[in-house]
């Protein structure tokens, strides 16, 4: 009887540890994760509201994208092109671009699926602006 107290103790144990160690290489239960993308830079930075064309691509650099990993465009999600994985590209509308203004661009890459293990998982990337003066 005491040698099965002693392997719920250790199996309880290794999952507090697993929880506060979070998601690392020491915690294999988080082999799902997905990293937070970082953004580096975005093409065009500045465009006139008068030259607008009708759509034009907006390339994302960066890294940490994977394949789920998508452009928020001043709050709207849109459809994501994966170039390369530092890559990133989108079709703006103007539409989508009704006055002069900052527009905020940003990458967000959806959690994987480790649940509740202590793992943190994707996340949203640091915003940068497309000015239309």
């Amino acid at each position: 009887m005491p040698s099965s107290r002693r392997i719920v103790s250790l199996s309880s144990l290794l999952v507090l540890l697993f929880f506060l160690l979070g998601c690392n290489a020491l915690n294999p239960l988080c082999g799902s994760t997905r990293p937070v993308p970082v953004l580096s830079s975005i093409s065009p930075t500045g465009m006139l509201l008068s030259q607008l064309p009708p759509s034009f691509v907006l390339t994302v650099t960066g890294s940490q994208f994977v394949s789920s990993s998508v452009v928020v465009f001043n709050g709207a999600t849109l459809p994501t092109s994966v170039t390369s994985s530092p890559q990133l590209t989108v079709t703006i509308t103007s539409s989508m671009i009704p006055a002069p203004g900052a527009f905020k661009v940003l990458v967000q890459t959806p959690a994987g699926n480790s649940g509740n293990l202590g793992c943190s998982s994707g996340g949203k990337s640091s915003t940068l602006t497309l000015s239309v003066t």
